[in-house]
């Protein structure tokens, strides 16, 4: 099966991740279908586009837009899949509403796109809990590496620019490459920042 412009994916598990067990029992956190928070960003691509070249395989694990599996209301509260639907367990995703992709055990960031980890604030008169506009480069790609920019490198960028994602139980920020602006001298004493509801999950 393949789409012409685009890829076709099925989520892993469910459209929302609105659950979380405790003990024996699935507790559901969340019941509205529109909060983009509660919606799936992980799949798996099932075909490939047959007009475009990528290295992205069938099987690979994806990281996507929130819209993809979202459902919605109309204007009479009738509800509706996105433009994206094709079948229960499949969808179409164009190419940019597709963030990253694991390949062999690897996780590899489409050119136009980074993640940053953020970094733990360490201001004491300061009730932010992360320093803002600078993280730690989590998955870098070729564009930030031909500049000089690799994992692990202390980055800082543009304000509005960064949307959260959980990718292997961490958070990180999904940030444009052209929104990236400076690189630091990383010191070494900067902690990753990682919320303690995704360390207890």
């Amino acid at each position: 099966m393949q789409g012409w412009d685009n890829f076709i994916v099925s989520p892993i598990d469910s459209r929302y991740n609105n659950t979380k067990k405790v003990g024996d029992v699935d507790l559901i956190l969340n019941t509205e279908i529109f909060t983009y928070k509660n919606v799936s960003n992980n799949a798996i691509v099932v075909g490939l586009p047959k007009n475009k070249q990528t290295d992205i395989q069938i099987g690979d694990e994806v990281i996507i837009h929130h819209n993809v599996f979202r459902r919605w209301h109309d204007v009479r509260g009738v509800e509706k899949n996105s433009n994206s639907f094709f079948t229960e367990d499949k969808y179409f995703v164009y190419e940019d509403q597709l963030y990253i992709y694991k390949h062999k055990d690897q996780w590899k960031s489409l050119d136009e796109y980074c993640f940053v980890k953020p970094i733990a604030n360490d201001d004491m008169f300061s009730l932010e809990k992360e320093k803002p506009l600078v993280g730690i480069v989590k998955y870098s790609n070729d564009v930030l590496k031909d500049k000089g920019i690799d994992v692990g490198d202390k980055v800082g960028f543009t304000p509005g620019s960064e949307f959260e994602f959980i990718i292997e139980n961490e958070l990180v920020y999904r940030v444009r490459t052209k929104s990236i602006t400076i690189k630091y001298e990383y010191e070494g004493e900067e902690r990753e920042y990682n919320p303690s509801w995704l360390q207890s999950s």
